[in-house]
């Protein structure tokens, strides 16, 4: 059974989505803020967190950054329409996810379980023999589900670990923002090209010793993304 955790600090918000998760199988926690929330994270094992941004004590982009440091579970925001700007800064700082209030509670749920199942890896395909890719200094296990880089582990989210799985198995290929969302969301691309942006500086920032100058996630301006298989120079 996987527990999610719901941060908001309205009681109906908390109320009506407990409800829905409730009835698909899943147990369910309650935070008011994100100081709560970082609370029950540090008692509890959580398989995905329900984070309100606008909340009192602590807000959510705030308890972002800090369990980040932390947990790599999966993240999906809650966030209102006029909150743009707060939809980018969660994706900056580690969200995988955001659903826009007031929102239909099966999507809610759709996004869950495609968070969860990104999250468990059940069902992923492997298309090397051994399921083990690596490209230049970079190697992902899929069998262990872990990356190294040089020989040292390298932490990712969920999300982050989606991504450069596809574009290890398609090493070469450019990718556009549209293609490696379908594949990662398992959704229809809407507003794909800046949440995929958010995730590859992510990648950038893990894997390469110069983000600002990658050696391995290249972007094909106009086009997409690459990862290089050409690692001379």
């Amino acid at each position: 059974m996987y527990t999610i955790l719901i941060c908001d600090d309205e009681p109906d918000i908390v109320s009506a989505l407990k409800i829905y998760l409730n009835s698909e199988g899943y147990r369910t926690l309650s935070a008011a803020n994100g100081r709560e929330a970082l609370e029950v994270l540090a008692h509890n094992e959580v398989h995905l967190l329900l984070l309100d941004v606008m909340m009192p004590v602590m807000d959510g982009i705030e308890t972002l950054a800090r369990l980040r440091k932390e947990f790599n579970l999966p993240v999906i925001m809650l966030t209102a329409k006029s909150e743009d700007s707060d939809k980018v800064l969660g994706l900056n700082i580690g969200a995988d996810d955001y659903v826009t209030k007031p929102f239909n509670p099966l999507e809610v749920l759709a996004r869950v379980r495609s968070q969860l199942r990104r999250y468990t890896q059940l069902g992923s395909s492997v298309s090397a023999p051994t399921g083990v890719y690596t490209v230049g200094g970079i190697t992902l296990d899929d069998r262990q589900k872990t990356v190294t880089l040089d020989g040292e582990p390298i932490a990712l989210t969920p999300t982050e670990y989606d991504i450069l799985r596809l574009m290890m198995r398609r090493a070469g290929e450019v990718l556009s923002p549209a293609e490696i969302y379908k594949s990662v969301w398992k959704d229809a691309p809407f507003g794909a090209e800046s949440t995929i942006a958010v995730h590859i500086r992510h990648l950038r920032e893990k894997i390469e010793i110069d983000p600002a100058e990658p050696r391995y996630l290249k972007v094909v301006w106009g086009k997409g993304y690459r990862l290089e298989t050409d690692r001379k120079g």
